[in-house]
């Protein structure tokens, strides 16, 4: 397994590099102090499984996970406080170690890790939508963008709009490769972008095919480039 730790505290960091250094299937273990350091670690590096301290400065774990794209690492957030518990799994960690934990407790987080990495996730090629009763099948290949809508995600297809109790993060663990975030509210999928168009801010706008603009947040543009690149 490849390792990112991310930490803005030294001891932290050494606790958790000493622990996985003992585990025979751990080839690789990288750091970040912060959020900024972690988002660029992941992007480079590709982890399978990121321990990833909530509280940091400027950019916290919970909005590190979030601006994630797909395919995503494994994520064990670890963090002396439990309040946010729920928006941890909200933003698809496996586990959540609360600090000060002891060598069992990392150990059962870490063997969710392997056993989630030795089974893999099949990619669908259909999301369903329930309305009153009414069970819509949409296929994959016909979405242009999801959009987050507080408690829902809408679907916009070719040729209709569908709303589904989801959230982004969730759906974009579903969805695979094919797909990017590029805006905390939106997810794309890569083969309808047309054009990104910088903006003088460092942001940028995605023309979809269609004519149809998507902003594209500075924190999520080198992203979108990146996977970009690879589809073509």
């Amino acid at each position: 397994m490849k390792i990112l730790i991310v930490d803005d505290e030294r001891p932290a960091r050494d606790k958790l590099r000493r622990l996985l250094s003992e585990q025979a299937d751990v080839s690789h273990i990288a750091e970040a102090r912060d959020g900024t350091e972690a988002l660029q670690a992941i992007r480079e590096q590709r982890p399978d499984l990121v321990f990833l301290d909530v509280q940091m400065p400027e950019l916290d774990g919970i909005s590190v996970a979030s601006q994630l794209s797909a395919p995503c690492p494994l994520i064990i957030f670890v963090t002396a406080y439990d309040q946010y518990a729920l928006q941890a799994f909200d933003a698809n960690a496996i586990d959540y170690l609360m600090k000060p934990y002891d060598e069992a407790r990392f150990l059962r987080a870490l063997q969710k890790a392997r056993a989630r990495l030795q089974t893999p996730t099949a990619t669908p090629d259909h999301l369903l939508s329930n309305d009153r009763g009414r069970v819509q099948v949409i296929k994959l290949l016909d979405i242009l963008w999801l959009e987050a809508a507080d408690n829902y995600v809408l679907v916009h297809t070719v040729s209709a709009q569908h709303m589904l109790r989801l959230t982004l993060s969730g759906l974009l663990e579903k969805l695979g490769s094919g797909f990017v975030r590029c805006h905390r509210r939106y997810l794309v999928q890569l083969c309808y972008i047309e054009q990104l168009i910088p903006t003088q801010k460092g942001d940028a706008e995605l023309i979809i095919r269609g004519a149809k603009r998507l902003p594209c947040s500075r924190q999520y543009r080198s992203a979108v480039l990146d996977y970009l690149k690879l589809e073509h």
